[in-house]
């Protein structure tokens, strides 16, 4: 009679002669004997199904992929190739060294967080902030949330909660995420009055709206689009004069509120914190981590008495930002002190002045790269482009810029497939590659491009089409 046949399954080692395995036991040393045993077991349970005998050097193999893929971090660096430079999905301003410095020196030990060394005695974690905000804004105080939309709720709940507030119908917008201004002011407990009409609003619409259940007047930046044509909308000096009149608090949401005039880098003018209180704001919010170059939080600048009364609320102990934001925070706040060195020191002013001459030699030197790496699957051409600053930041300006496109080659039909391929591989590099795809074509805008060295190593492969 024949031998009959052994199940694979009845061969499989176990979790003990594992572990003998001297390729095991490396793999312990580096990972942990918890997390080896889950994966060994794993591995083992996947053989089972299958009714496959173990081989010993695959078996270890694939425990140390599974380990690696378990421990890789979700959230990692990309290359933002997207002409975008403030990107919201990518996270807008990259931090400037000496804000990464200061966030490691406080995560690695204890700090002073909420600690006064003058006297010894407990403090207010926003000291650490609130002197440059106070000094670089010309406000009489300051606080910080983690981010503008909390800081405007904060505001909105402390002033003006059971109490309508006014507000132009041109500026109840909607931001990316579906965050819209009527909602978040539903969140606050304070009741949005519309007035005026989308394209024309005028003083006398908000003096005729004023009334006993008024709790604030309130302008808010319209972020991420423009009306243009038969417009009219007020003075952010006119309202805060009719406010006061009765006794009102102005607030201005500014949305990105860069802290430095841009024109005198060639860019677009954009509102700043210092322009709304010189005319008259009482308070006024806006973002860290867009114009001003910073980490995420929300800024609320203005009189002493009102950002006493926000500070006060229980939401800002909710609201409020941890240590690494505040040291980060602080070293850029820092770095406006010496506004002749900014645009070298602060990557997302870098970034925004740098001239497109200089981009374009960039794609020049990295396009003979791109077209080996790609090889016959797409032509690869240095082109002018244009980008934007991103985060509703002058959403109808635009930066030039160059870009390099892939165009994929081959048969039309199939142009689209091997235009996602080229996309998917670029995603699958060590460090992600984020273009943009626009009529038929990959563009890579080289305007965010620093680590152009690193850049070009990750192309030393050749792309399989």
């Amino acid at each position: 009679m024949p031998d009959t046949p052994i199940d694979p399954r009845r061969t499989l080692p176990s979790m003990d002669q594992i572990l003998g395995w001297p390729a095991i036991s490396s793999l312990v040393e580096q990972f942990g004997l918890t997390l080896v045993k889950s994966r060994a077991n794993q591995q083992l349970d996947a053989l089972r199904h299958a009714q496959q005998a173990c081989e010993p050097d695959l078996f270890v193999v694939s425990v140390e992929q599974q380990l690696h893929a378990l421990l890789a971090p979700s959230l990692r660096k990309v290359f933002n190739l997207t002409g975008t430079v403030l990107h919201t999905n990518l996270g807008r301003a990259p931090l400037p060294e000496e804000a990464i410095r200061a966030m490691c020196d406080v995560a690695r030990g204890a700090s002073n967080l909420e600690f006064d060394l003058a006297i010894g005695k407990r403090g207010d974690r926003d000291s650490h902030v609130e002197t440059w905000l106070c000094r670089l804004t010309g406000a009489e105080a300051a606080t910080v949330v983690n981010n503008n939309a909390a800081a405007v709720l904060l505001t909105l709940n402390t002033l003006a909660k059971g109490k309508e507030v006014l507000v132009s119908r041109g500026e109840l917008v909607e931001i990316g995420g579906a965050f819209r201004v009527p909602d978040i002011m539903r969140r606050a407990q304070a009741k949005l009055h519309e007035v005026g009409t989308t394209n024309r609003t005028h003083r006398r619409d908000y003096d005729e709206a004023i009334s006993k259940r008024t709790g604030m007047l309130m302008t808010i930046h319209t972020s991420n689009y423009v009306i243009q044509g038969f417009t009219a909308s007020v003075a952010e000096s006119e309202l805060a004069a009719s406010a006061h009149a009765h006794g009102l608090p102005y607030a201005v949401d500014l949305g990105s509120g860069s802290l430095i005039d841009m024109r005198q880098w060639g860019l677009p003018y954009e509102p700043t914190p210092m322009d709304s209180l010189r005319n008259g704001a009482d308070l006024v919010t806006f973002s860290g981590d867009k114009l001003l170059g910073g980490p995420q939080a929300g800024i609320i600048v203005g009189k002493r008495e009102l950002i006493e009364k926000v500070k006060k609320n229980p939401l800002k102990r909710a609201l409020r930002c941890d240590k690494l934001t505040l040291a980060a925070l602080e070293a850029v706040l820092g770095l406006y002190a010496s506004p002749e060195t900014l645009s070298q020191r602060l990557p997302a002013l870098r970034w925004l002045s740098r001239p497109q001459a200089n981009i374009a030699a960039q794609a020049q030197r990295l396009s003979p790269a791109l077209q080996r790496w790609v090889g016959d699957a797409a032509q690869v051409q240095s082109v002018e482009v244009m980008g934007q600053i991103g985060s509703g930041s002058l959403p109808i300006e635009r930066l030039p810029s160059q870009a390099i496109a892939l165009s994929p080659t081959g048969p039309a039909r199939s142009a689209n497939r091997r235009l996602l391929a080229i996309q998917r591989a670029l995603l699958d590099m060590p460090v992600p590659v984020i273009g943009r795809i626009h009529d038929g074509r990959l563009l890579l805008d080289l305007r965010c491009l620093d680590e152009e060295q690193n850049f070009a190593d990750q192309l030393k492969g050749c792309f399989a089409a």
